[in-house]
């Protein structure tokens, strides 16, 4: 795997959050190098967001579109609002912007006459193949230059960051009285 890259030169951490200690110098260097990561990340989609005109969220209802129809499994509203995260009336209006754009239809559900659903037009599926494709080459190469135990590694590693991201402790609550977090147990 080739590791070198035009970010390698750029200063390590401040030590804002983890310190000086030598002792967690490679820790620290891991992290640094997956917030360069995620920085060129959110880069990247901001590029694709304004090649393609789309929002992010656009863009990952199409992405959910893209993947149902490669798997054969129609797609509703209801479906698709719920695993964007968003309301009925937000849904309705995305679906609107995107089928205005030429970027997915509605159709009659293939069982249930009663419901619709929503198709990514094959202008679509062409138009992020040609925006993402050379990057998801970029990227596979990448994951292919891995050994099977570096691969491994970095599946573990990446598995574990999630779990930490995910398991974010939630605000202390309020003091009944307005005097701060509510004291603990005894």
């Amino acid at each position: 795997m080739n590791s070198a890259s035009a970010h390698d030169s750029l200063p390590d951490s401040s030590g804002y959050w983890y310190g000086q200690d030598e002792t967690r110098r490679g820790a620290v260097r891991v992290l640094q190098a997956l917030r360069e990561y995620r920085a060129a990340e959110t880069a990247m989609r901001r590029r694709t967001k304004d090649s393609m005109g789309m929002g992010e969220t656009d863009l990952l209802a199409l992405r959910y579109l893209l993947e149902a129809a490669r798997v054969g499994r129609p797609m509703g509203p209801r479906e698709l609002g719920r695993r964007l995260g968003i309301s009925s009336a937000s849904t309705t209006t995305l679906l609107d912007r995107l089928a205005r754009s030429g970027h997915v239809r509605r159709e009659p559900h293939p069982t249930d006459r009663r419901a619709l659903v929503i198709v990514a037009t094959e202008d679509s599926d062409s138009e992020v193949r040609a925006t993402l494709g050379a990057m998801h080459r970029r990227m596979m190469a990448a994951a292919e230059g891995l050994t099977p135990d570096q691969s491994a590694t970095v599946v573990a590693f990446l598995r574990s960051m999630r779990d930490a991201v995910d398991g974010i402790d939630a605000p202390p609550a309020e003091d009944p009285a307005g005097d701060g977090p509510a004291p603990g147990p005894a």
